[in-house]
């Protein structure tokens, strides 16, 4: 209820973008929200199929329950019967075909010829260029397992009570942090490797086998 999804520098990012917005156009931004937190709909306990009676957990890798219940769903009733304008840039084919065709939407930027790479200097010329493409490696959800090896880093070393709240869910959930089957218990025995450089971070042949030898090094 009181953390929200967005890393720390997205949010600070958004309240500034906010206020420029609010004060070079006039237009006032509002922030929407579903009725549900991540937390609760990774505690619910399932009412049907095979899983019925268990906790949720952490969220499928395909078809993600939290995405749907705490994005799209709000999302879609907000938008409903309105205009939406999309940022998808003129270089991005495939995305404008997907969305050129649906009813109420608008590419504003598709319309202008504007490129990516053009957007992308135009933000920053005007002071809104976003974290994700300077200080953070990946937008979305500081818990979303679906990011990558460096990102579960940054937010473990930057933000060690969001790492150490992720780790609780991890404990509690019968789902695998990771669609390959390992835990993010896994991964902080993995960082805690390289804390004490008996693990290289940056060994591209790195294999949880590796892990597992290095552990029982230890224990012997």
């Amino acid at each position: 209820e009181t953390i929200q999804a967005d890393p720390p520098p997205m949010i600070e990012f958004k309240k500034k973008a906010d206020a420029i917005i609010r004060k070079r156009w006039g237009i006032e931004v509002e922030h929407i929200r579903g009725p549900h937190t991540a937390e609760q709909r990774m505690y619910r306990v399932r009412v049907r199929g095979n899983r019925r009676g268990e906790m949720a957990g952490w969220p499928r890798t395909v078809g993600c329950e939290i995405q749907s219940s705490c994005k799209r769903e709000p999302y879609e009733k907000a938008i409903r019967n309105a205009k939406t304008y999309l940022g998808i840039a003129a270089n991005e084919p495939s995305r404008i075909l997907r969305h050129s065709k649906r009813a109420g939407i608008i590419l504003p930027l598709v319309e202008r010829g504007w490129t990516e790479a053009y957007c992308r200097q135009w933000c920053k010329e005007n002071d809104l260029l976003s974290p994700i493409y300077t200080t953070s490696a990946r937008g979305g959800c500081w818990f979303c397992p679906q990011q990558g090896i460096e990102q579960l880093r940054i937010l473990r070393k930057m933000y060690p009570e969001y790492w150490a709240l992720m780790m609780k869910w991890d404990a509690d959930s019968p789902m695998k942090f990771k669609a390959d089957g390992h835990t993010l218990h896994d991964y902080e025995r993995r960082f805690q490797m390289e804390d004490e450089k008996l693990l290289s971070p940056d060994d591209r042949r790195f294999r949880w086998k590796i892990l597992e030898e290095a552990l029982n090094y230890r224990l012997f």
